[in-house]
């Protein structure tokens, strides 16, 4: 036998012996060489035979993981149902489409449902997903931080041992694998970037009845030190209030604003409506008040201010949540376990150094 063809046995054996789960990292093209004590070729001969087999995935620049075909196998030509609060806008096709590339690499359709963050729309989409019998479920809950009723359609799902993942939130009742950004490090992130520019008072908008909101307003919180005002300079809204927040809560924003020197904002979103309140009441961006958003969505590059952002990983998110539900199929425990992906913050033009000014003055351009 060929070395090469040896070294593609050994390493089926290795993800069977070692009990390698899908999208695990499998070793590296120099850790091999040196455990096997073979060339980079062979090494390089082997890994293209695995990954045309379907194996291993090799991503330029991260490494080689683990796919496990003979799970892949036994869901194709099935459906799976996604569930998206959103779809048309913002982060989110970018995520669908992620879930959309490895479902159809895998022969596997996709049915999507989009609920608009309405808890009866989810359950309609749970209904009818369950009635089509799906092979499995990718779903981002509406209004995660709020209860919710449609507990009974999730226990039919485990019932049915009908695979589920959740993504970019839980409930807080579930067990399902939840695959998103560590939201509590975004918050962290972005707060410690501020205090990095010297201000102290700090202040935070955040979404009231999102799972998100409450871990991003936890990482903002643990950065406030123990002066005990950190939670007096916050605004909560809802979904419902979103669409008007600036309009309908214009005295309570000037109020806040009055009373700190940045801002950390619940999304890229929120961030531009605050950059268009500041503008309309000539408050320049980052000299007089420095803001930074969260989602790193293409909202950041559009300011007149490029905004200071921390990254979403987007649509490998998506295929991330495609390759946990992938691993599940055809086994209870296979993949139960999720995954947070660490946040990066990208640093752009909405933040300064803290000046010696007041709000409403001018403050001295410092450095950064």
């Amino acid at each position: 036998m060929f070395k090469y063809l040896e070294i593609v046995e050994w390493v089926k054996r290795e993800i069977s012996d070692k009990g390698f789960a899908h999208g695990d990292r499998f070793l590296s093209e120099s850790d091999l060489c040196a455990r096997l004590k073979v060339s980079r070729q062979t090494v390089r001969q082997a890994l293209a035979v695995l990954e045309t087999r379907g194996f291993i995935s090799r991503r330029r620049g991260s490494g080689t993981f683990v796919t496990l075909p003979g799970l892949y196998d036994q869901a194709q030509g099935q459906i799976v149902g996604v569930i998206s609060t959103y779809f048309s806008d913002y982060i989110f096709p970018h995520i669908v489409s992620g879930v959309e590339r490895v479902l159809a690499k895998n022969q596997i359709t996709m049915q999507l449902a989009v609920t608009n963050n309405l808890v009866s729309d989810e359950s309609r989409a749970l209904r009818s997903m369950l009635d089509r019998n799906v092979a499995g479920l990718i779903v981002e809950p509406s209004k995660s931080a709020l209860p919710n009723p449609n507990v009974k359609l999730y226990e039919e799902v485990s019932r049915k041992q009908i695979p589920l993942v959740f993504f970019n939130a839980a409930y807080g009742w579930s067990d399902f694998p939840l695959v998103a950004m560590d939201d509590v490090a975004a918050g962290r992130i972005a707060t410690e970037h501020l205090i990095s520019l010297g201000h102290e008072k700090i202040a935070g908008i955040f979404l009231l009845d999102d799972m998100q909101g409450h871990k991003r307003y936890q990482g903002f919180l643990e950065c406030q030190g123990s002066d005990g005002q950190a939670e007096n300079r916050v605004l909560w809204f809802s979904n419902n209030e979103k669409p008007n927040l600036f309009t309908f809560n214009a005295d309570k924003v000037a109020d806040l604003l009055a009373r700190v020197s940045s801002v950390v904002c619940y999304n890229d979103s929120i961030a531009l409506g605050l950059y268009e309140f500041c503008r309309g009441r000539g408050i320049n961006i980052p000299d007089d008040l420095s803001i930074v958003g969260i989602d790193d969505s293409r909202l950041a590059t559009i300011c007149a201010v490029p905004l200071t952002s921390v990254r979403h990983p987007h649509q490998r998110l998506g295929e991330r949540a495609a390759e946990t539900l992938l691993s599940m199929l055809g086994s209870t425990s296979a993949g139960k376990q999720g995954h947070l992906f660490e946040p990066i913050l990208v640093k752009r033009e909405s933040t300064m150094r803290a000046g010696l000014g007041v709000f409403g003055q001018r403050p001295r351009k410092l450095t950064a």
